[in-house]
C-alpha cells in the first residue's frame, strides 16, 4: 500500500458522477471561453468571501501577477513578503518589475513575522504580500494596521489556505485584493490549473478583467491598455463550482485527518524532538499541508521509504537562496529562522479523502522510525 503525500482519486471516485456532468455541462453550452460557468463560479465565490468581485484566471501565479499589476505596482517599486513560499510568489513580483523584499518568520508557525515588516519599508515600498503558508493566517490585524500608517497596499496569497479564518474573518477578505490557486493538490482544487482574485474594489475589478483578456474591454479585438491571455478555463469552472459546494465538508475533513495525527504522535514529541503544527491563536487551520519539523529531516524522510511511504518538503530551498534570485543579494544567514525551518520542515500526507488505515500506517511507521534515531 503506497503512500504518498497527496492523492486524489479516492475523492474522484466519489465524484465522478457529478464531475462528468460538469463537463457535460460546458461542452453543451456551445460557449467554451468564459462564458456561465466562469461568470457563475466568480459570483459564487465571491459570495463564499462575502466580496463583491471575483476574477477568473488561468493560474494562481497569473493571480498574483495581474492583481499587483491593477493594484498599480511596476518597475521600481517593492513588495515586502517571505522567502519562506513556493517561488511564483516571487516569481510574480518579479514579473511586473518590482523587487521582493524579504522578512523572516515565527518560528511556530513559519508565518510572516509582521513585527519585522517595519524595519524593511522605504520609499520605494508599495505593497505588502502575506502568504498565508500551510493552512492559516498571518497575523492580519496587526499588518493592516502597519500598511494603513505607511500608506501600503495589501495582497493576500491565499493560494494554501482557501476557507481559512481568523477572528472568524475568511482569508483573502482582510486586504486590498487576494489571490489564490486552484491547482489540484489545493484545499479548493481543480482538475488542472486555475486561478482567482478576489476584492472590493471596483478599479481592481476592472483592471483585472481587461488584463486577463489581452487588454480589450469595450471592444473585441481594441486593446485598451495591453493585457495578457489569461483566462479562467470554463470546464475547471464548472468544475470549482461543483467542488465549491463542498470545500467546507474538505476542510473538516482535512481537520479530522491533522487531529488523527496529533492523537497519534502527541506522546511522543518530547521523547523524539518531533515538532507537530502550531495553530496561532485566532486562527482557524485548513491544513492544506500537514508540516511538521525535526532536526533529522533528511533521514526519516528516507527510512520511511522502506515502509513505502513518500513525502515532500514545502519548502526545502527558502526563495533567497535560490541561484535566480541571488541577484536580490540576500547572504546566506539573512533570514535565520527561515533557513533553519528549511533544514527541518516536512509534509505528512493529507487529503480529505485520506483513509484511516493510511493515516494508521502512516502514524506508526513514523513512530518506528523516530524510536531508531
Amino acid at each position: 500500500m503506497a503512500i504518498r503525500v497527496w492523492d486524489y482519486l479516492a475523492e474522484y471516485h466519489q465524484e465522478r458522477a457529478d464531475l462528468l456532468d460538469a463537463i457535460e455541462k460546458v461542452f453543451r453550452s456551445g460557449n467554451l471561453i468564459l462564458g456561465e460557468s466562469v461568470d457563475g463560479f466568480e459570483d459564487e465565490f465571491a459570495a463564499y468571501h462575502g466580496m463583491s468581485h471575483c476574477i477568473g484566471v488561468d493560474n494562481g501565479t497569473n493571480a498574483i501577477k495581474l492583481a499587483l499589476q491593477a493594484m498599480g505596482v511596476g518597475p521600481g517599486d517593492e513588495v515586502i513578503t517571505v522567502s519562506n513560499t513556493a517561488a511564483p510568489t516571487v516569481l510574480a513580483i518579479d514579473a511586473v518589475g518590482a523587487r521582493a523584499v524579504f522578512v523572516d518568520v515565527h518560528e511556530q508557525d513559519c508565518l510572516m513575522h509582521v513585527d519585522r515588516v517595519a524595519e524593511v519599508i522605504t520609499p520605494r515600498t508599495k505593497a505588502v504580500l502575506p502568504v498565508h503558508l500551510y493552512g492559516q493566517c498571518v497575523d492580519m490585524t496587526a499588518l493592516g494596521r502597519l500598511a494603513a500608517d505607511h500608506g501600503l497596499l495589501i495582497l493576500e496569497d491565499c493560494a494554501q489556505a482557501h476557507g481559512a479564518r481568523q477572528h472568524g474573518r475568511l482569508a483573502g477578505t482582510m486586504g486590498d485584493a487576494a489571490a489564490f490557486s486552484f491547482y489540484p493538490t489545493k484545499v479548493l482544487g481543480a482538475y488542472g490549473d486555475g486561478g482567482a482574485v478576489v476584492t472590493a474594489d471596483e478599479a481592481i475589478d476592472g483592471s483585472l478583467r481587461r488584463l486577463r483578456y489581452y487588454g480589450m474591454e469595450k471592444v473585441y479585438y481594441v486593446v485598451e491598455t495591453p493585457g495578457h491571455n489569461c483566462r479562467l478555463d470554463a470546464v475547471q469552472a464548472e468544475i470549482l463550482r461543483r467542488k465549491l459546494t463542498r470545500l467546507d465538508a474538505y476542510i473538516e475533513a482535512r481537520r479530522a485527518v491533522a487531529r488523527r495525527y496529533a492523537e497519534g504522535l502527541g506522546d511522543i514529541l518530547d521523547a523524539t524532538g518531533l515538532t507537530l503544527p502550531s495553530v496561532t491563536a485566532g486562527n482557524e487551520h485548513v491544513y492544506y499541508l500537514y508540516v511538521v519539523r525535526h532536526p533529522q529531516r533528511d533521514t526519516i524522510i528516507e527510512r520511511l521509504r522502506a515502509y513505502d511511504i513518500t513525502l515532500t518538503i514545502s519548502y526545502p530551498w527558502p526563495v533567497h537562496t535560490m541561484t535566480g534570485f541571488r541577484r536580490l543579494r540576500y547572504a546566506d544567514g539573512s533570514l535565520p529562522v527561515t533557513e533553519r525551518l528549511a533544514g527541518e520542515i516536512f509534509s505528512l500526507p493529507m487529503y480529505p479523502s485520506m483513509p484511516r488505515d493510511r493515516q494508521d500506517k502512516v502514524i506508526g511507521a513514523l513512530r518506528e522510525v523516530l524510536e531508531t534515531l
